[in-house]
């Protein structure tokens, strides 16, 4: 049912929007500041469609306890010996905070990665602090070269296109794989999960594994030689899922994961404290996504954010709808940032200004990797190698 309303939703432009006048679906808060969304003849959006599909080919019940049943045991003995047996990324943020509270209740032996970008609020070193602590969690830190890093946000800010949160998250897929590797460590358990992601938008960010596209933007508006930042390429994660046999597991897949819940846990569990909005434990991370992303292209996160939310019947849309008439920022404590990010980046409110007028640029005005021949290739000689070598 799914697959053939998609299909019929790309074919078609005639019996949907034109995306110059404003529509939103019926089901959940999507909306037209995604200009790629469809829309079907009952009101509903390809993104939802989507996610509930997502949500309901996973198992649930009793077949989702065997399941983690099966891999905790997996990675328990595949661990014996080592002095881990799993590396988990940490962030101060609920989701990862959840994995780690997790792992622990299965019996697990983490090592917790953080990377400090620079952008750490006070809340969220803390976090991290009492979830290793209370948690008995060996925590390793790696500080990112600012200068450098500084020099690649600046790059990403200065294309102009949505894809400004690309170099911290790309550098974290590269420290928890190679740290993976160092320890022979197999498994990576991440706060990545369907219940409250289901829903991404490609128009608002996409080439976070794209090292080709990374190195374009850095190489036409960087100044600076990367010469540390942590990295892989497309070839790197094919070597490190298939030859190293390291894998990248959504464990919050395997459990029945309420966002709420996870909160009141973990408040009561190991003193967590709530950071408001998704992601916002990076003051960066707020920035961009509750100033510059609204402001300059007219992205709002929380849309897609609290539609998986909907989908997963965590809130209702009625509640999404009032969550989204709530000030993004609170103008005090934006005047304030804004202050902050401009000084911290060396720039003055003159060239934040031209930054914040240069007119906006997809991902596809640069050279990237699903531009070239080898992409498809690449894709797809991964899913034979990774069926021979992981049946």
């Amino acid at each position: 049912m799914f697959d053939s309303e998609i299909s019929k939703a790309q074919k078609s432009g005639s019996e949907y929007m034109n995306h110059q006048s404003y529509r939103i679906c019926k089901r959940c808060v999507m909306d037209t500041t995604d200009p790629e969304i469809l829309f079907y003849e009952n009101g509903y959006c390809n993104h939802c469609t989507q996610a509930l599909k997502k949500l309901r080919s996973l198992p649930s019940g009793q077949e989702k306890a065997n399941k983690l049943s099966t891999l905790v045991q997996e990675i328990k003995e595949k661990g014996i010996e080592k002095k881990y047996d799993c590396i988990i990324g940490v962030s101060g943020g609920v989701d990862s905070s959840f994995v780690a509270y997790t792992v622990k209740q299965l019996g697990l032996r983490p090592l917790a990665i953080h990377l400090d970008n620079g952008w750490d609020s006070e809340l969220a070193v803390k976090n991290i602090e009492n979830i290793c602590k209370k948690l008995e969690i060996d925590l390793y830190t790696y500080v990112i070269d600012w200068e450098e890093f500084k020099d690649l946000q600046l790059a990403f800010l200065k294309s102009s296109t949505p894809d400004s949160e690309i170099p911290s998250d790309h550098a974290i897929t590269a420290i928890l794989f190679q740290r993976a590797l160092q320890e022979d460590v197999k498994y990576i358990l991440i706060g990545t999960n369907t219940a409250t992601e289901s829903i991404g938008v490609n128009a608002w960010s996409q080439g976070h594994a794209d090292w080709k596209y990374i190195k374009s933007i850095h190489r036409q508006f960087g100044t600076k030689q990367l010469e540390t930042f942590p990295h892989y390429s497309i070839f790197d994660l094919m070597k490190w899922k298939i030859l190293n046999r390291v894998r990248l597991i959504r464990i919050l897949d395997y459990i029945e994961y309420d966002k709420l819940e996870a909160k009141s846990i973990l408040q009561k569990e190991i003193c967590w404290k709530d950071y408001g909005d998704k992601h916002h434990e990076s003051v960066y991370t707020k920035f961009f996504q509750a100033y510059i992303l609204p402001t300059k292209f007219g992205f709002d996160k929380r849309k897609s954010h609290l539609s998986s939310l909907i989908c997963a019947d965590q809130i209702t849309r009625d509640q999404a709808l009032r969550e989204l008439k709530k000030e993004l920022y609170p103008p005090q404590e934006l005047k304030e940032h804004i202050d902050y990010v401009i000084n911290k980046f060396g720039l003055s409110k003159g060239e934040f200004d031209s930054i914040m007028n240069t007119p906006p640029k997809t991902y596809w005005q640069y050279p990237n990797y699903k531009k070239t021949w080898y992409y498809k290739t690449s894709r797809a000689i991964y899913r034979v190698a990774k069926r021979l070598l992981n049946p």
